[in-house]
């Protein structure tokens, strides 16, 4: 059965023959996740560092900051770049009922660690640069396709998503799961408990558009 289209990127999960897992991992492979993101980070430096010819992207060295930084010939930072990585299994196929004021489908909801969302805001405004939040988004087949290699990446500017964020006065948006066994590795409390979700629709598609500092 072809996907059901009620919107633009929001589809019937009622009627999903592929309906994306929804349930919190019990058990956590925090090194793998680690592993994984890296790759992707790694694939977004490179395309970067191809496509524009005066600029180049690395990964950042400073500590809480998002994860890569792009400079430009003269070594000065022109703005920075978070990566979230968001797979099938982690989709928030409850949202329509645990967060029914957020207006969202599970197939166009993007969730972010609510904690590191306000620590960029501060960072924008110490910086004074642009920070772009960019999700690379797998193995969700009504968006991205039925082969489970397939990426999409979709990208933001921070202000505009604290204006999201500072618009939402009843936190319609936010969600604070409950802690489980999986959260805790080593004795440390590892895992995202609180989020903040955003609509696909919300951002654009791609890498973020550095052209305008490419000179």
């Amino acid at each position: 059965m072809p996907y059901i289209n009620i919107g633009p990127n929001r589809f019937n999960c009622d009627v999903c023959d592929t309906r994306c897992d929804g349930r919190t991992v019990q058990q956590f492979d925090f090194e793998r996740d680690v592993n994984f993101s890296e790759a992707i980070e790694n694939e977004v430096i490179q395309n970067i560092n191809y496509r524009y010819q005066n600029l180049f992207a690395i990964k950042t060295i400073r500590d809480g900051y998002p994860d890569i930084e792009v400079k430009n010939k003269n070594n000065q930072t022109v703005c920075i770049l978070f990566i979230e990585i968001k797979g099938q299994a982690r989709t928030f196929m409850s949202i329509r009922r645990l967060l029914p004021d957020a207006n969202l489908y599970p197939s166009e909801t993007l969730a972010c660690n609510l904690s590191d969302l306000e620590r960029y805001f501060t960072i924008k405004d110490r910086e004074q640069l642009p920070i772009y939040v960019t999700w690379c988004l797998m193995r969700r087949p009504c968006i991205t396709g039925a082969n489970i290699d397939n990426k999409k990446f979709y990208t933001q500017e921070i202000d505009i998503l604290r204006q999201i964020r500072q618009n939402d006065h009843n936190d319609y948006r936010r969600f604070r799961r409950a802690s489980g066994r999986g959260d805790v590795v080593n004795g440390q409390h590892r895992g995202v408990v609180v989020n903040y979700h955003f609509s696909l629709n919300e951002f654009s598609l791609g890498l973020p558009d550095l052209s305008y500092n490419n000179n």
